[in-house]
Order: C-alpha cells, then structure tokens, then sequence
C-alpha cells in the first residue's frame, strides 16, 4: 500500500500516558498514517481508548463523529480496560464500530482491527457476542422498525455466532454479494452503522 493509499487513523486516549503508549505502538506501520486533531475530519478510523464504557466514553465517540457529514464520519475502534455486554451494547449504539480490550493489545490486532473497521466490518470480542446474546431484551422493538426477513434473521444470528461473509454464503448456499446487500439492507432499515451493530441491535432487541 503506498502513502496515497494509507489509512488515516487518529487516536484519542483519555490520559497522556495511553495517547503516548498507542501512538508509539502504531508509528511507523505500513498502511497506515497518524493523524492529529486538526485532521480528525479526514480520518477512515479513530482509535478511542479509555477505562470503561460510561458517559464521558459515549459524549467522546459522538464528538469524534460530530463535524463528518453522514457516511463519511471515521469508524471508531474502542480501546478499553473494562467492558461487559451492557457496555458493548451501549459502545456500539453510540458509535464503535470495533472493541478491543486492552490487555490484549498489540501492534499486529490493532492494525487488523483497524484493517477490518475501514473495510466495513465489525470487531468484537467473542465473550461480549456471547454476552449479548444471552442478554434479555429491555423493551420490546420499536414499531417503527418493524420485524427482520426469515432471510434477514438467517444472516444476523449466523453473525451472531462468528460467521464471516464467506462462511455465512457457505451455509445459507447464497452469493458473498447477497450476504453483503442483506446486511446492508438491514443496517439501512434500522438506522445501524455496522453488522456489529446490526447484530447488538438485533440480540437486545428480542429480533433473534
């Protein structure tokens, strides 16, 4: 990948000490180019790291979106200490794209992390799509909403359980292109960012 073909990623830490610590990690990597606050409106991906999920978390990941316009903002990867499905769910309504627990950082998972985000897909720790799907719905969906497709629903909880577009197609015996106008069509519909949304919106809603 050449310099004009780099992905421009920001990072924002809640403390010197982490901005200091990610931004090293990722220095100098191929493909990828750091940018600063003054260019946070032409990044493909923010790296969001913090503590835990809580309302300073949720007030940053709308500020980092706030100034794109729709569908252009920067995906976010949520870097965090301490998470459970709850806060993932709340994550990933407020903007996250990709979760990485901290303590498994490392240079080569959070390039792939942020490899994967730019290119549309989600990151999730497998714990916390386990988590969420055992969660029980808080409220019943909205009407608005409506309900999924038979075929919708085959895809979402095929997601659910860690399938990949390729193995998805596999399964229900459909094209990799079919899967992906599915998923895009539900993420359309539902007003969702990602098939990681998709897929938290779905579990805590009662829609699979």
């Amino acid at each position: 990948m050449d310099v004009d073909q780099s992905l421009r990623v920001f990072v924002y830490a809640a403390d010197p000490l982490s901005q200091a610590g990610i931004t090293a990690l990722l220095r100098g990597r191929g493909g990828l180019r750091l940018v600063d606050g003054t260019e946070v409106d032409l990044a493909d991906v923010a790296l969001v790291v913090v503590d835990t999920v809580d309302a300073a978390t949720v007030r940053v990941l709308g500020a980092v979106q706030r100034d794109r316009i729709p569908g252009g903002r920067p995906r976010i990867v949520l870097v965090v200490s301490e998470i459970d499905p709850a806060g993932a769910a709340e994550a990933l309504q407020a903007g996250a794209a990709g979760i990485v627990r901290r303590a498994t950082v490392t240079a080569d998972g959070l390039v792939s992390a942020i490899g994967s985000v730019a290119s549309g897909e989600g990151v999730v720790p497998s714990d916390l799509l386990d988590g969420l799907l055992r969660r029980r719905p808080a409220e019943p969906p909205a009407a608005a909403f409506g309900r999924p497709t038979e075929r919708e629903v085959q895809v979402l909880r095929l997601l659910s359980e860690g399938c990949d577009t390729r193995e998805v197609a596999r399964m229900l015996s459909y094209s990799e292109r079919t899967v992906k106008n599915v998923i895009q069509d539900v993420t359309r519909r539902f007003g969702l960012r990602n098939r990681s949304h998709a897929v938290a919106f779905a579990l805590r809603e009662g829609l699979i």
